[in-house]
């Protein structure tokens, strides 16, 4: 499922943390695109272009459009070739593009978006390139758009985090054991119930993907045949079984709440010299007797 997450659309939040860290995979996503022949857009803000773009060829580099808000984030140089409106312009721009082919936009990274920009205006600009088919006031067509968002969840509180994760299609949580990476995939789809699984992983040197099957549970000691096993109930102070007479007692005994045949006889068979008791009823001007009409005094 790990190598199939671009197809699904949206927004893709890859969640890491200091001790797996994410950007390895956001370049193997990359590729995946760039091989599907998809146009991908790279917001670099945290890392620059040549750093992103190391371990690459040729031929992905040249599949790149990166749109460096690393060297100049603020723009203090003038250049021309500067977007207005830093990263959310350049979201917007890929929103009102022409060709109608599916995208992939690389944001790397949501944190340190969310450090420069409030919460708030970055959710909305995700929601609007994400959620939308069409850009708001644009009716032109566009094909699907794939948003990959680095998370460094751990720079965050439970806020921001949230409410980035409502607006994911998919959440990928980075987790490993024993030096295997993992992924933790929970998708979300309209109508349908989310699913969720887990994926075990490795990075190329070349940045590709490599699915693997997870880390092999550690074995139990086995049991010597030999050694006989211990009885936990050995040195108990109470007895856990009863024997042949204790059981015979338990059967035999009667129970104070037990409503035998013996006593309900003796209960109703009136004892020699017991007195009788007589219940005299003599009928209130209220008192209903029609039978026809019990409830003839309730005035319904």
């Amino acid at each position: 499922m790990l190598d199939s997450l671009l197809s699904l659309g949206g927004l893709v939040l890859l969640r890491d943390s200091v001790e797996w860290e994410g950007r390895s995979l956001l370049k193997a996503l990359v590729k995946k695109s760039a091989l599907c022949g998809e146009q991908v857009h790279i917001l670099g803000c945290e890392v620059s272009e040549e750093e992103f773009r190391e371990g690459f060829d040729s031929d992905i580099n040249n599949r790149l459009v990166y749109h460096d808000f690393f060297r100049d984030p603020l723009n203090w140089s003038k250049t021309e070739e500067a977007l207005p409106g830093g990263p959310l312009g350049a979201l917007r721009a890929i929103c009102k593009r022409t060709d109608p082919g599916p995208v992939t936009i690389a944001l790397d990274s949501l944190s340190w978006l969310l450090l420069h920009l409030p919460c708030t205006t970055l959710c909305q600009a995700l929601h609007a390139v994400s959620h939308q088919d069409s850009c708001p006031g644009d009716s032109s067509p566009v094909g699907k758009v794939s948003v990959l968002g680095l998370l460094h969840e751990e720079l965050h509180g439970p806020g921001p985090v949230g409410a980035l994760s409502s607006l994911a299609q998919t959440e990928v949580t980075l987790g490993g054991r024993k030096g295997q990476a993992s992924a933790h995939i929970l998708c979300r789809r309209p109508r349908q119930r989310p699913t969720d699984q887990t994926q075990w992983f490795s990075i190329l040197p070349d940045f590709s993907l490599d699915l693997q099957e997870g880390p092999s549970v550690e074995s139990q000691p086995c049991s010597d045949p030999h050694i006989p096993p211990v009885d936990p109930t050995t040195h108990l102070t109470f007895n856990l079984h009863l024997s042949k007479k204790e059981r015979e007692a338990r059967d035999s005994l009667i129970l104070p709440f037990q409503f035998s045949s013996e006593k309900q006889q003796a209960l109703l068979r009136p004892r020699p010299g017991q007195a009788t008791s007589h219940i005299f009823y003599e009928p209130d001007a209220y008192d209903d007797l029609d039978q026809e009409d019990p409830d003839d005094d309730l005035d319904i």
